[in-house]
């Protein structure tokens, strides 16, 4: 499972969350069978989920975030409830590309740059909300920090990380977000940024063995953090057999029938878990005439 920190500077000016999302990303590599970049690509979308989750206020509320960028990894997904538990998918999870400049996984390349982000929160309204802005570089933390200067004006700043072993396992994987209010002074402001600057990679701090207390107090040094409060998020999938029938009800009553005249049984995996659910004949009849 994660491990999640919040705190807050002791005026309220400012507030840091932090996530070691080593099991969760894990997770994620066993179930879609990832390569390293793909490894890299989906987990940072997925911490950058979970965070963005657990700052939900409603138990229901869920916030699923989209990259449609153009890249070979395809349309990239996650979704998150409020307590922070995530689910991930990705269309292709195997693309193998060169490193970039830096000697590092290319996630833009991945991902591709000439896109979108998309953020939707259903926060149990008639209507989710949902904010659409193009992509700055398809590196994810970026995006996420665009995204919240443009959609919901809020100064933020997004560190996201995976390190991803020979063997395509995860080595260490994590996130932070960073908000100042609107009352947030130039000293606050400044300290902040000073403290950013000074940090090495979130993924390097995880695994030389910090907490995510530890990186927490680092980004708001000098401003007297105080905890708010702290989660233990897990990769979780809630699909059931019945809202898989939900699914094969939607494509209508002519379409299932042409299933079911077909004679054979219907496989219907979950694009998030990979967990299959069959149907017979017989089943889609019945769904025909519920």
């Amino acid at each position: 499972m994660g491990k999640l920190y919040r705190a807050i500077s002791a005026d309220g000016s400012a507030f840091a969350e932090v996530l070691d999302a080593k099991d969760i990303v894990s997770e994620i590599e066993r179930i879609h069978k990832t390569s390293a970049v793909v490894t890299a690509g989906l987990g940072r979308l997925s911490i950058a989920a979970s965070l963005m989750g657990y700052m939900l206020k409603g138990e229901s509320d869920t916030v699923t975030l989209r990259v449609d960028g153009g890249g070979p990894a395809g349309q990239l997904v996650a979704v998150a409830d409020s307590w922070g538990n995530v689910k991930s998918c990705v269309n292709n999870p195997v693309v193998e590309i060169p490193l970039n400049a830096q000697g590092k996984l290319d996630v833009g390349g991945a991902v591709g740059r000439d896109g979108t982000l998309s953020v939707v929160k259903d926060l149990g309204l008639k209507e989710p909300y949902v904010g659409v802005i193009p992509l700055v570089s398809g590196e994810i933390a970026e995006d996420i920090a665009s995204y919240y200067a443009t959609s919901e004006q809020i100064p933020t700043v997004c560190s996201l990380g995976v390190l991803v072993n020979p063997d395509l396992t995860v080595r260490s994987a994590g996130g932070f977000l960073v908000q100042l209010l609107p009352f947030a002074d130039e000293k606050c402001i400044s300290t902040i940024e000073k403290n950013v600057a000074a940090m090495r990679p979130i993924s390097a701090l995880l695994d030389e063995g910090k907490t995510p207390e530890e990186i927490a107090n680092m980004l708001l040094a000098g401003l007297e953090p105080n905890e708010l409060d702290s989660a233990e998020p897990v990769y979780g999938c809630d699909c059931s057999r019945e809202r898989t029938e939900k699914i094969l009800i939607s494509i209508g009553k002519d379409e299932l029938r042409s299933i079911a005249e077909e004679g054979k049984d219907t496989a219907v995996s979950c694009h998030f878990c990979g967990k299959e659910y069959i149907f017979t004949p017989e089943d889609i009849r019945r769904l025909i005439e519920e």
